[in-house]
């Protein structure tokens, strides 16, 4: 056995001094180098202009006054909506906001309901124009008083737009469709707005049709907004939001406007509403 192994070992031996060396790894050529390094710089390069094309349409687009819409509640009642809007002005920075009060039977503002406030210096690093909203409302509390706004009676969402629509104007004849599930109640509404004129005589107007099915199958109409209404400059509108009262059911149509500003796209809001 012990002579077997040597044997073995020994055959093992000269197989592996036999064996050829393993042959050195081939350099690539200096122009295969060259060529690999420069597709590498390529799709960089390419990439690095495909993002700054994306940040300078980006800026194009949102350079504007953007604002921030506030749902600040209902009356008791149902028959007074308070919100808000603030935001940063693009060229001087100045924090600001607006605040209104709606009559919702009347889907008008009630009387005294629109305050606004600028702030006298720019905002710092970081702010966004939220400060100049709370300074407002410290300064509207007996408004609220007055009119019975309760803060804690904000609106129930029925429709909430996810995306910013593309970045341009709201398609033509916006349709949306959304269902009350506490009621049972289905909605169709739709955006028709008219614009004339151009540049810096561009005027617009809308109204929305709305149309509710109840439960039993039974359908009304109702037409909310005033289309002789023209506003100037507003480019576009869009439903951002749709909200029910929290007591009688009302709803409360958050409309995005689109306004030429000196510095781009100024954003703004305003409510339609319709007691039901």
């Amino acid at each position: 056995m012990v002579g077997e192994k040597g044997e073995k070992g020994e055959k093992g031996e000269k197989q592996f001094l036999s064996a050829k060396p393993a042959e050195p790894s081939k350099k690539p050529p200096a122009a295969g180098g060259i060529l690999f390094f420069w597709r590498i710089w390529r799709k960089t390069f390419f990439c690095m202009i495909l993002m700054i094309l994306f940040l300078l349409r980006g800026k194009a687009l949102c350079a504007g006054d953007i604002a921030a819409y506030v749902d600040l509640g209902f009356s008791a009642d149902g028959r007074i909506y308070m919100f808000a809007q603030y935001g940063v002005q693009s060229g001087t920075l100045k924090p600001w906001a607006d605040l209104f009060i709606v009559d919702v039977p009347q889907n008008n503002f009630a009387a005294g309901g629109k305050v606004s406030f600028v702030h006298d210096a720019p905002v710092t690093a970081g702010q966004d124009g939220s400060g100049a909203l709370y300074r407002l409302i410290a300064r509207s509390a007996a408004l609220a008083e007055r009119y019975g706004v309760s803060y804690l009676l904000q609106g129930q969402a029925l429709y909430v737009a996810l995306d910013d629509g593309g970045g341009g104007p709201a398609p033509l004849g916006e349709i949306i469709e959304f269902r009350d599930f506490s009621t049972s109640h289905y909605y169709r509404a739709q955006l028709v707005p008219r614009l004339e004129g151009s540049g810096s005589n561009l005027a617009s107007s809308f109204y929305i049709t709305l149309e509710r099915t109840g439960w039993d199958g039974s359908r009304k109409t109702y037409m909310i907004g005033n289309p002789q209404i023209r506003r100037p400059l507003i480019n576009s509108y869009r439903i951002r939001k749709v909200m029910a009262a929290p007591r009688d059911g009302s709803v409360i149509f958050v409309i995005e406007m689109r306004k030429l500003g000196a510095d781009g796209m100024d954003i703004r809001y305003m409510v339609e509403a319709l007691r039901l």
